[in-house]
């Protein structure tokens, strides 16, 4: 392999497609044939460079990557282990997945579950491994004396819903038990959601409504929003005595404007969600527990398939809202 396709912001502005050779690698334990990668919001700001996602240039984007081991000095990893890698600086800090080789430190990979293979762990990518994050965080919160987790107890909102992470949030959360409602603002997501497992679906309506009263009547058990702002001053609003709001996304806005009041007399809890530095014991209990709870059509059901050379078209429809689930892109393409 002596010269290999890459898609790298070259400096402020948008990225293109170029060729690379194995000397523009970065330094790493781990060299990886890299066959998927995926499609994410931060993909999106750093393709098309409308956002201050790269923080030195020249770089290969991509937070996400899935492939197998070419080599390594790293004793964990041998050729043609099965490898995934999210977060960790990728596509900000480090060269990304968006390329057919990458070399990466060892103690970023996840080994790829046995009911997966490298398409279907970029159909999840960030955006699963978020939202499995945001369903731990209410499962935890939703668990008795015990540590058991009280399951179906109680309706669990998802905002955002239409989106990579809202997909994977209502298909996982549907499957652990819980009465699902969706919020989104594209009705003819409808009967997708409802596919995936939500028993209800919303509009942005009323969560949207501002000024936001502090104090609602009681409903969710439990929040996963990618929203932020007003629609998440609602959800806080609206929770249940003990509930749980994982905070991973701000599709709409990054301000919040809300009071003690959810916290202080029904004991909310804001979960914010970190998907980028994970421990590596974490990570790979969550991507055991996605590949357990997720069965492959699931998968199948809410990703497409894209070619690389298609990204910049791709990163202009992720930003303004008209992608559907998750897309996977196929790096040989």
């Amino acid at each position: 392999m002596d010269r290999f396709p890459a898609v790298v912001a070259a400096g402020p502005g948008p990225a293109g497609l170029v060729e690379l050779g194995e000397e523009d690698l970065p330094a790493g334990s781990v060299t990886i044939e890299v066959s998927h990668s995926s499609l994410n919001y931060k993909d999106g700001l750093a393709v098309t460079g409308t956002g201050k996602v790269i923080r030195s240039f020249p770089l290969t984007c991509g937070i996400d990557l899935a492939g197998t081991v070419r080599s390594s000095i790293d004793p964990a990893w041998r050729p043609g282990d099965a490898v995934l890698a999210t977060g960790c600086g990728l596509g900000e800090t480090h060269p990304g997945g968006y390329t057919t080789l990458q070399r990466v430190p060892g103690e970023w990979l996840v080994r790829i579950p046995d009911r997966l293979d490298a398409r279907r762990a970029m159909a999840l990518g960030t955006a699963g491994f978020t939202a499995m994050l945001a369903a731990r965080a209410i499962e935890g919160g939703a668990s008795g004396d015990d540590g058991h987790s009280a399951g179906g107890d109680g309706e669990v909102l998802v905002t955002g819903a239409g989106g990579g992470v809202g997909s994977v949030a209502v298909a996982v959360l549907s499957r652990l038990g819980y009465r699902v409602v969706a919020s989104t603002g594209r009705p003819e997501l409808h009967g997708y959601l409802t596919g995936l497992g939500a028993a209800e679906i919303i509009g942005r309506a009323g969560l949207g409504t501002s000024p936001v009263r502090p104090l609602q009547p009681e409903r969710w058990r439990g929040v996963v929003d990618t929203v932020g702002g007003t629609i998440l001053a609602n959800a806080l609003a609206q929770s249940r005595r003990d509930g749980v709001v994982a905070a991973c996304g701000l599709a709409g806005s990054s301000d919040l404007a809300t009071t003690v009041f959810p916290f202080i007399l029904r004991g909310v809890r804001l979960a914010g969600v970190d998907s980028v530095w994970r421990p590596a014991g974490e990570r790979l209990t969550t991507w055991t527990q996605l590949a357990e709870v997720l069965p492959g059509e699931v998968i199948d059901g809410f990703s497409t398939v894209e070619p690389m050379s298609a990204i910049a078209g791709l990163a202009g429809r992720v930003l303004g809202g008209e992608i559907r689930g998750r897309v996977v892109i196929d790096t040989a393409r």
